[in-house]
This record gives C-alpha cells, sequence and structure tokens, in this order.
C-alpha cells in the first residue's frame, strides 16, 4: 500500500479513538456529567408568556402583544380631541369672564 493511501486512511479515524489511552474513560466525565445533570434539570417546551406590569404595560399586553390592533392610533386622536377641547373651552371661559364688566 502506497504512503498516500495509507495517509488517506488515517485521517478517517479521529486520533484519541485510534490510541489505546483514549479508548478509557475520559479525564473529564465529572465535568460532563455535571453539564448533562445541569441540561437535563432545565424546564422543556416553549417559555410561559409574561405578564408585564403597570398600567402601561397591560395597555402594551393588549394592543401590542400577539393581537396587534390599530386603537392605539384612535385613542390619541380621542386623547388629542380632548385635550384641545379643554383648551379651547378654558380660554373661552376666560375671555367671556373678563368681558363681562
Amino acid at each position: 500500500m502506497s504512503f498516500i493511501a495509507k495517509r488517506g486512511i488515517s485521517t478517517l479515524i479521529p486520533p484519541k479513538v485510534a490510541s489505546p489511552a483514549g479508548l478509557g474513560a475520559a479525564k473529564d466525565a465529572v465535568r460532563m456529567s455535571r453539564v448533562v445533570d445541569f441540561y437535563t434539570k432545565l424546564p422543556k417546551g416553549p417559555a410561559p408568556p409574561r405578564k408585564t406590569p403597570g398600567l402601561l404595560g397591560g395597555y402594551q399586553d393588549k394592543y401590542f402583544g400577539k393581537k396587534a390592533s390599530g386603537m392605539p392610533i384612535v385613542h390619541v386622536i380621542v386623547g388629542i380631541m380632548a385635550i384641545g377641547y379643554a383648551q379651547a373651552y378654558y380660554f373661552h371661559i376666560r375671555h367671556h369672564k373678563n368681558n363681562a364688566h
């Protein structure tokens, strides 16, 4: 068998498996067993959905979560209209109070 053919076959077998010392127990077997124990204790399946705390968090969960909707845009429009109406009412009443004499 030529040198090239021997070299081609030797690269198929990993060096640690081919050596007699590699067939025994690994030196870091205890560490690997700890890693395996850690991963077996981890919870399986998808993570439960988190609830965001607070008033703003509840609003965010309701309108920006899985079922996103356009209601926040409606809320902003209604809020701007309410603030505008309150300002117009306040300044209108103030104008009439000053000219009442």
